[in-house]
């Protein structure tokens, strides 16, 4: 076998845009082969998919909703067709919907906000730990959750049916890191500050970050990139006694 097909390949969710888009290209810079799944910006998802293999890195973009089991299956399943293994797994697909008092939240977007932003990960981690996990004859693997500085802050009077959701996905993050730390799984949490990326503006305040930055005791927002280290520096070897951790990629808030 060659060496780009002994690659380490990472899956991350969500990476055609933001701090997915910037993993994915750091990542391949890094040596590893990169799987994606996007829900609707398919163009992005391939412009991100050739970046990748600019770099001399194999890629895979596939259009998978990571809350719908079925489809989760099916990105998986790809992914054993095109590589045969999977190395790391981020989930970062995360939905957010118009700054709002909880009072006038909608119950159906509660309900995606949850099936996307905690349920979708672990329909992820159970298919990564069927072919990472010791028990099941795998090599090992690291789990990486992007969470958000809001599950410690709350968002009151914008999103907290979002900071609850990271929450969630928080707690989980430390089950699973204790169940699966004797089967060669690391599983840890990022949590993003105020970072420039597009997901601001389905909040409907595109510069939410210039408005709040003073507020950050560095004075200014964080890019994507700065986030991507921080993930790929959990994903990797040079962390392998760490699992079971949450990681403030926030400037100091």
């Amino acid at each position: 076998m060659d060496i780009i097909s002994q690659a380490p390949l990472i899956l991350i969710t969500g990476g055609s845009r933001g701090i997915g888009a910037a993993t994915a290209r750091l990542a391949a810079a890094q040596g590893y082969d990169v799987a994606i799944s996007f829900v609707s910006n398919q163009a992005a998802a391939h412009a991100i998919a050739a970046d990748v293999r600019r770099a001399g890195r194999r890629s895979l973009a596939v259009r998978a909703d990571s809350a719908d089991p079925d489809q989760v299956a099916q990105l998986f399943a790809a992914i054993d067709r095109e590589f045969g293994r999977i190395d790391v797994l981020v989930n970062n697909a995360a939905v957010l919907a118009q700054q709002s008092r909880l009072e006038d939240l909608a119950f159906e977007r509660m309900q995606r906000i949850f099936a996307v932003n905690a349920i979708g990960p672990i329909l992820c981690a159970q298919q990564a730990v069927k072919r990472m996990s010791y028990r099941h004859n795998g090599r090992g693997g690291s789990v990486v959750n992007i969470s958000s500085a809001s599950a410690r802050l709350g968002s009151p009077g914008e999103y907290v049916d979002y900071a609850a959701s990271k929450g969630a996905l928080e707690t989980f993050t430390t089950g699973f890191a204790k169940e699966v730390a004797r089967e060669g799984i690391r599983v840890n949490c990022i949590r993003p500050g105020h970072i420039y990326t597009e997901m601001h503006a389905s909040g409907g305040e595109p510069g939410r970050v210039d408005r709040v930055k003073d507020s950050i005791p560095m004075g200014r927002g964080g890019h994507a990139e700065e986030v991507a280290r921080a993930i790929l520096w959990l994903a990797g070897a040079d962390a392998s006694f760490v699992t079971g951790t949450s990681l403030d990629v926030t400037g100091g808030k």
